[in-house]
């Protein structure tokens, strides 16, 4: 698939196909990450994607097996402790439909930990999930507590001076407004100057508005202000109250709100798209490993033999989340630049 792409290509957006019941928060636990990983109870030879998503997904069983010449691929001592560890990012308050509480209210559910099960089961691995916030997700990695992040993570070139990656998914960010708010994002970033936006801490969507930040007061325009809020629920009570102008963040998470908050006194918006690597470059969402860990070419083969058998895309579909396919796995592609200029 051909990485580089225009502005007018990055317009198209997803749908959220269904609008769902509010889902529970307040899940943040002690240290910011979960007290108890959560494993799942898949037949042997299948999983199950979608389940207690609250309608956020097509519940779909996919037949999924053992490559015995991917599960070669492993490090020894990954392969004898016959589990990979997946890592999601999404204390305290969930990230439909990435990664959030199911309808149990205690299972974690979403299309980044769903994709994590169907590369364990190639890789003949039970899947255990441990849930964290998104600054204790990178710190599981480095010190091994957590294989591999499957939590909607930007393929970057700063993030390979310490992690390896297997791409999985196209990486669009997006602009979230009020319903009535009639500003767009058309790529252009003076079009920011005088705004407020909130956006995640520690996130490549914050260093794409930070150097436009910068861009704008090099240029001696009306200065862009950059809020930051702890959880989602905070962000959605600035932006209904008009605190903030725009969230800026991941596609799939501003569609999905949008389509879930439609007919109501808090509807809001998809006000236009980027690139998660900039202008020039066509994001991508990676699966992420320790470097030199020898985790990533296993996990692209184990991606691409999803891919070629079927299950990666009933897996998108069962998400809504089709148009954000890639046509295959690619160990540390180019990623967004140390300087998106």
């Amino acid at each position: 698939m051909p990485l580089h792409i225009s502005r007018r290509a990055l317009t198209r957006g997803i749908t959220a196909a269904t609008a769902v019941a509010t889902l529970a928060t307040g899940l943040a636990a002690c240290g910011g990450e979960s007290d108890a990983a959560t494993t799942t109870a898949d037949t042997a030879g299948s999983v199950t994607v979608g389940r207690l998503s609250n309608g956020a997904a097509k519940e779909t069983t996919l037949k999924v097996s053992e490559v015995k010449s991917i599960s070669a691929e492993l490090p020894d001592a990954l392969r004898k402790s016959g589990k990979l560890v997946i890592g999601s990012g999404t204390l305290p308050s969930g990230s439909p439909p990435l990664g959030f509480v199911g309808s149990d209210q205690k299972t974690l559910t979403g299309s980044e930990v769903d994709l994590g099960r169907l590369v364990a089961a190639v890789l003949g691995l039970e899947p255990e999930v441990r849930r964290s916030t998104w600054e204790n997700l990178f710190i599981g990695i480095d010190s091994g507590k957590v294989d591999v992040g499957f939590s909607n993570i930007t393929d970057t070139e700063e993030r390979k001076k310490k992690y390896e990656f297997a791409s999985y998914r196209k990486d669009d960010l997006a602009f979230e407004v009020k319903k009535d708010n009639a500003w767009n994002f058309d790529g252009d970033y003076e079009s920011l100057a005088g705004r407020t936006v909130s956006v995640g801490n520690g996130t490549n969507q914050e260093k794409i508005l930070l150097e436009w930040k910068a861009k704008l007061a090099k240029e001696g325009k009306k200065p862009l202000t950059v809020k930051y809020f702890q959880e989602t629920n905070s962000i959605y009570l600035a932006l209904n109250s008009g605190k903030i102008d725009a969230y800026f963040g991941p596609n799939p998470n501003l569609a999905y709100h949008a389509a879930k908050t439609a007919g109501t006194p808090q509807a809001t918006r998809v006000a236009g798209q980027f690139s998660g690597a900039g202008e020039t470059l066509q994001g991508l969402i990676a699966a992420t490993a320790k470097k030199d860990s020898g985790l990533a070419k296993p996990l692209a083969d184990a991606i691409n033999h999803l891919i070629k058998n079927g299950q990666y895309a009933k897996w998108l579909a069962a998400w809504h989340l089709s148009n954000e396919a890639v046509e295959k796995s690619e160990v540390n592609p180019p990623g967004l630049p140390l300087t998106n200029s």
